[in-house]
Formats: structure tokens, C-alpha cells, sequence
């Protein structure tokens, strides 16, 4: 990728803010203002095609005044100095201040962030991505000959962010990387396929594929083809990490974003403060472990990166929130204020949401179920907020048999239940934890980028 380096114009835009936010706060009782740049480079390959495209810069800020009831907000890609001033301006003139509860601007703060990349994308050339991703999907097609088809998507991305308040003036860059292998297989009959990603904040030092990783995906891919349709029923059941982490982003990503209790559109708020999972189960939402995809130093409303304990020891704690959700609420405030770019506004979204570790071996967790099904691929999820219920779409399950995953394939599989009676069968909880990235739809379909994740768990759930 080309050196990202600001342009004038932004870091003039940068020297900026603080003025900004002063015009504004001449009447509204609080103003911010969040400069924000963006710019990636995509590359997908299959066995009859390859494409390149780079996602073309873009850059932007976005004004915001509180009039005492509702948030007021301008956005521009326009960052000549003099006109933000102009628009600063105009939004100021157009408020009807009203009487209301007072926005916290949040302890005073400057700072600047960056995540670390010991492979920084910028220092390799198109060139060296492309050929680093051709050998990744040559090794896959040379594995066996009924491998019909392997392709790899990679993806970086670098997102420049500013943002002032008048106690906060903070700055970060982050760059971040996926790769996503699929592998094809066919038995001359049908056609199967499974994939694995790799993901972070960071370089290309995330994205190491080893010959076993690709084998084991091969492995995984063969067996489908002799998959079989599960019996509908009630299963004692053990969740891979990546269908744990579905299961929180699903259960309490969604249904505790704190907008939706304002709205009336989320059963949780009724759960507060009571049990809702089994004793031991922790479930947190963490924007500041280091190198997660779904991570940043601070949101969109310069709150800075801590973890919010969502579920303590089967226990409701608190929601996800941002600053204007919060603040209506009387809830404390988390660093979940999200916008997808500069142009879209706020809403509390996940970052990195995900079971706490536990003490269970993962060998005698599995050990532990007689007859049951080890969900070890999540391919979708959907949650019904009102409802409190959530279905996950599993990819594929293997069964398990006096403690023993067998080679016995189901696909798909549909986990569906209310969350309050899923989240109590909670019987074991592995010592393991790992985190998968991906994006979140919210809104008018504005995506961000996410992780979730946790340990092995193991469960009784309605399967279909």
C-alpha cells in the first residue's frame, strides 16, 4: 500500500479541532468533533481468477453539538480550515437549546495511539502480497487431488482517527490484516467445502498458515461429504471457541447495546442486576486487547478502550453504551460509541465481545459428555432482542460418543433457544480462549469490524 502519511490538509484539519469545538460550545452545552481517514487494499483468489482493488481514501469529519435533548450533528469531507469554521458556525446557529442533563466531556486527556505491526503492510509490495497469497493457495490445491478448488481473500486496512472535546484531544492510527482460505473438495459426486481465517491489529505476522493448518482444513472439508442431517432435539452439546464467541455476540452483544433499552426494543433491561447464566460464566466486551481485530485505543466519542463486564459469575452487570444512550439511561458509560465512517452517526456496538477463560481442561471437558455433538464451525447468527432469543447456524458438527469425538459428520446445525435457559446450561467452561474477527451489521446495514470468541464450553441447547 502507499505510504499513508496524512495529507495537508488533514493534519491542518488536526490543528483544527480545538477551535471547532469552541465555536460550537459558544451555545450548545457540549461540542466534539472526530476527524477520521481510511484506506485498505483487498485481494481475492480462486483457481480461475484473481482481482485487486484499493479501497480509495477517504476522509472526513464530523461535527457534533448537544442542545440539551438530542445530539445535532454535520459531517464534510471538506477540510478546508475555513470552511469547518463556516460549518461549525451554521450548526451553532441552527440549535434550540433546550434544558436538559449535562453531557461529562470526560476527565481532561492527550494522547496519541498506534498499534504495532512487526510486518507493517506499507513496506511489502503488491507484488510480494500477491505471490505470498498464491503460495498459501498452491500449497492448499497440492494437498490431495480432491481438492477441486482453494481460494484466498486477504484484506489490510490503516483508519486515522482524531478526535477533541474541551478536556480531550486524542489521536491513534491503527492498521489491521485478515486472510480468509476456503477449501473446495469432491468425491466426483458432490462438492463440500470449510474455510480458516486468520485476523488482527497488526501486520502480516498474524497471518502465518502452516502445512498442518492447511491439512486440517482439508481434513475438515473431506468429511463433509459424508455429512448427515441431525435429529431436531435437545443435546448436551460442546461449543469450539468460535461458536462460543457467536453465542455471546448474539445473546449479550446485541440485546445489551444500551440504545435498545432506551428504545424499548431489548428484553435485558429486565434482567439487571439478576442471574442469567450459570454460576462461574463471565462475559465481557473489550476494546483494548492488544492485536484483536475488533480493537481500538478509544471510540468514536474519545472514550478510551476498557473492558465492560457484562456477566459476572452468571450475573447482569451492565449493558454496552455510548455517550447519548448513557447519559438517558443513568447507566455508566462504556467505550462502545461506533460509527461506520464519518458519515453515519453513533450507535453502542460491539467491539470485542467474548466468554471469560475458565478451569477446565478442554480434553476433560469433552471427556465429559457421553452422547452429544462438538459444534466446531459457526457460519451465521441472528437474535431477537424483544424476545431475548438467538439462533446460531453451525457450519457443521461432529458427534460425540462415551467422550470421544467421532468421525460421524452433521451438517448444517441450528442452535436455537431462549438465552437466559441456554446460558444457565452452561455445565463446563474450557481454559482455553481465542478470538476470530469479523464485522457487525447495525443500523442501515453499517458494518464495523469485531471480534468475538472465548473458551471451549460445554451445554445443553435445541439443535435442528
Amino acid at each position: 500500500m502507499a505510504d499513508l502519511a496524512p495529507p495537508l490538509a488533514f493534519d491542518a484539519a488536526q490543528r483544527t479541532l480545538p477551535e471547532l469545538v469552541s465555536i460550537i460550545e459558544k451555545r450548545a452545552p457540549y461540542g466534539a468533533v472526530l476527524l477520521s481517514r481510511t484506506e485498505g487494499l483487498s485481494i481475492a483468489l480462486s483457481k480461475r481468477e484473481q482481482q485487486i482493488a484499493r479501497m480509495p481514501p477517504t476522509q472526513g469529519v464530523v461535527l457534533t453539538a448537544y442542545d440539551g435533548e438530542a445530539l445535532v450533528e454535520q459531517a464534510t469531507a471538506d477540510l478546508d480550515a475555513a470552511r469547518l469554521r463556516r460549518l461549525a458556525r451554521n450548526l451553532t446557529n441552527s440549535l434550540q437549546i433546550r434544558p436538559g442533563p449535562a453531557l461529562d466531556p470526560g476527565p481532561a486527556r492527550e494522547a496519541s495511539f498506534a498499534n504495532t505491526c512487526e510486518i507493517d503492510p506499507a513496506h511489502l509490495s503488491l507484488k510480494e502480497k500477491l505471490e505470498r497469497c498464491r503460495e498459501i493457495q498452491q500449497r492448499l490445491l497440492s494437498l490431495d487431488s480432491r481438492v477441486v478448488n482453494a481460494t484466498v481473500r486477504y484484506s489490510e486496512w490503516t483508519e486515522i482517527k482524531s478526535f477533541a472535546n474541551r478536556t480531550r484531544r486524542l489521536h491513534q492510527r491503527l492498521t489491521g490484516v485478515r486472510l480468509f482460505i476456503t477449501c473446495y473438495v469432491s468425491d466426483g459426486g458432490s462438492v463440500q467445502y470449510d474455510w480458516m481465517s486468520r485476523d488482527g491489529t497488526g501486520g502480516w505476522e498474524l497471518l502465518g498458515v502452516s502445512d498442518d493448518d492447511l491439512l486440517r482444513l482439508r481434513d475438515s472439508a473431506l468429511r463433509l461429504l459424508s455429512a448427515e442431517h441431525i435429529e431436531p432435539g435437545v443435546y448436551e452439546v460442546v461449543t469450539a471457541p468460535g461458536v462460543t464467541g457467536t453465542i455471546a455476540h448474539e445473546s449479550f452483544g446485541h440485546g445489551v447495546e444500551v440504545d435498545m433499552f432506551l428504545k424499548g426494543r431489548a428484553l435485558a433491561p429486565e434482567y439487571l442486576g439478576k442471574t442469567v447464566a450459570a454460576p462461574g460464566v463471565a462475559i465481557y466486551d473489550d476494546p483494548s486487547i492488544p492485536g484483536a481485530y475488533g480493537s481500538y485505543f478509544f471510540d468514536d466519542e474519545g472514550a478510551e478502550a476498557t473492558p465492560t463486564e457484562i456477566v459476572r459469575d452468571g450475573v447482569f452487570l451492565c449493558g454496552i453504551s455510548d455517550l447519548y444512550s448513557a447519559s438517558r439511561m443513568e447507566l455508566p458509560r462504556s467505550a462502545n460509541g461506533r460509527r461506520e465512517s464519518f458519515e453515519r452517526k453513533v450507535y453502542p456496538r460491539m467491539s470485542c465481545t467474548f466468554f471469560g477463560r475458565g478451569t477446565t481442561p478442554v480434553q476433560d471437558l469433552i471427556a465429559g459428555v457421553d452422547r452429544g455433538i462438538y459444534l466446531e464451525r459457526w457460519s451465521s447468527g441472528m437474535e431477537d432482542p424483544k424476545g431475548w432469543g438467538i439462533q446460531v447456524t453451525c457450519h457443521f458438527g461432529r458427534e460425540i460418543v462415551n467422550g470421544q469425538i467421532t468421525d460421524r459428520v452433521f451438517a448444517p446445525i441450528g442452535i436455537s433457544g431462549y438465552v437466559p435457559e441456554v446460558l444457565q446450561s452452561i455445565s463446563a467452561i474450557g481454559d482455553d480462549f481465542i478470538l476470530d474477527g469479523g464485522s457487525c451489521g447495525k443500523g442501515h446495514k453499517e458494518f464495523v469490524r469485531v471480534s468475538s470468541g472465548g473458551p471451549h464450553l460445554r451445554l445443553r441447547a435445541r439443535l435442528g
